[in-house]
């Protein structure tokens, strides 16, 4: 049984692109009402977030080279540094999925280094690995890398592309990065039983649109 404040681990998200500054507002309404860690936003609504969370103690997080990772390094370097001076304190960067599987590593950690290297001391760092698309090798190649480029977090998935968390990712990608790495578990949480389970496994953050409901005991079908 966990006892761990759900709520506070959760990274209140909406990614779509569709989203109007009225669905921001409620967005960070609800994470201030529920005492969720931060919203998760796309890098044009960073300002308005930030305003909507004036006094409040929710982190404003954002993405970077998303959803496909496909942007070049210098790309997602600048973009991360303009997402902190809209007041980002998280980025969540998408890695060069292509380049991991030709195998070629040093492009991929000096592209999340590229990220890391202008965040440090300022903001948190996570790496998303896409894991759905990944093989079990790959996956933890990906992880190492993030480590060795200095990220702060690794993250299953971007909730737009094949499949999101499963308990068996996150075990791995726990494993893989030991216990000093934060481990997000994003994509497809929909229920209090999901959020425990990647809990259980090792994950240290949630992603979520369903956020709501994970922590009033609902179950959704809608899929972030």
């Amino acid at each position: 049984m966990i006892t761990t404040n759900i709520a506070a681990m959760i990274d209140h998200t909406l990614l779509k692109p569709e989203a109007t500054r009225a669905q921001i507002e409620s967005l960070c309404k609800e994470a201030k009402e529920n005492g969720f860690f931060s919203v998760c936003v796309n890098p044009t609504w960073i300002s308005t977030a930030k305003e909507f969370l004036a006094g409040s103690a929710v982190k404003v997080c954002t993405v970077i080279g998303f959803p496909l990772g496909a942007t070049t390094s210098e790309t997602k370097a600048f973009e991360t540094n303009n997402a902190i001076e809209h007041g980002a304190d998280e980025v969540d960067m998408v890695i060069n999925i292509g380049a991991l599987k030709d195998k070629n590593d040093d492009l991929v950690e000096k592209d999340i280094r590229a990220v890391a290297e202008v965040a440090k001391g300022r903001a948190l760092t996570k790496v998303i690995i896409e894991a759905s698309l990944l093989t079990k090798e790959e996956k933890i190649r990906a992880c190492e890398l993030s480590v060795k480029a200095g990220a702060d977090y690794v993250k299953t998935s971007t909730g737009f592309s094949t499949g999101g968390a499963t308990v068996e990712d996150i075990a791995l990608m726990r494993q893989t990065v030991g216990p000093e790495i934060g481990v997000k578990a994003s994509g497809g949480v929909r229920s209090t039983a999901d959020a425990q389970k990647m809990i259980e496994a090792g994950a240290t953050r949630i992603g979520a649109s369903s956020s709501v409901a994970i922590i009033n005991g609902q179950v959704v079908t809608s899929v972030y």
